[in-house]
């Protein structure tokens, strides 16, 4: 076994780093990745480094040490890296698309709850905290939603 460690050079270390790097983007963990990086670096390390600092327990090491550092360094320095945010906040949220649209009434919100044209589409509204009057006509503005009614005010 110390025969076949012994042969260990740079390129089996950039192999290394060139498989981890492949499963990583299968995975999406980040933790392979910086391993990727380390097994890179200790490519680098073996290939520049004298013949007598490179024997296959130092190349281990550095690895290992490489790779513990920069996975500590991942998660507490770079801890957003990990968290997905969405391109699209809205996507498939109809109701919460419709804050800040502007339409027109449809049928009057006298009583508190009526009809409102916003684009193409007929929605229930209700009338804001503090709004009155609004009429058949009206331009309006939706200031948020309450389960599947537009809440709405005058524009």
């Amino acid at each position: 076994m110390e025969q076949l460690l012994s042969q260990i050079t740079w390129w089996h270390w950039l192999v290394l780093a060139l498989i981890l790097f492949g499963i990583e983007m299968m995975s999406g963990t980040f933790d392979l990745l910086m391993a990727s990086i380390a097994a890179a670096a200790t490519a680098a390390f073996a290939a520049f480094a004298p013949d007598s600092a490179t024997a296959w327990q130092v190349q281990c090491l550095v690895f290992a040490a490489a790779s513990i550092g920069l996975i500590v360094a991942s998660r507490y320095i770079f801890p957003n890296m990990r968290r997905a945010e969405p391109e699209h906040p809205t996507l498939n949220k109809r109701m919460v698309q419709l804050v800040g649209q502007h339409g027109e009434v449809t049928r009057d919100l006298g009583n508190g709850q009526g009809q409102v044209k916003i684009g193409d589409t007929v929605w229930g509204a209700e009338a804001a905290e503090g709004q009155s009057g609004i009429t058949v006509g009206d331009r309006i503005v939706v200031e948020a939603t309450r389960s599947n009614m537009a809440v709405v005010r005058k524009a």
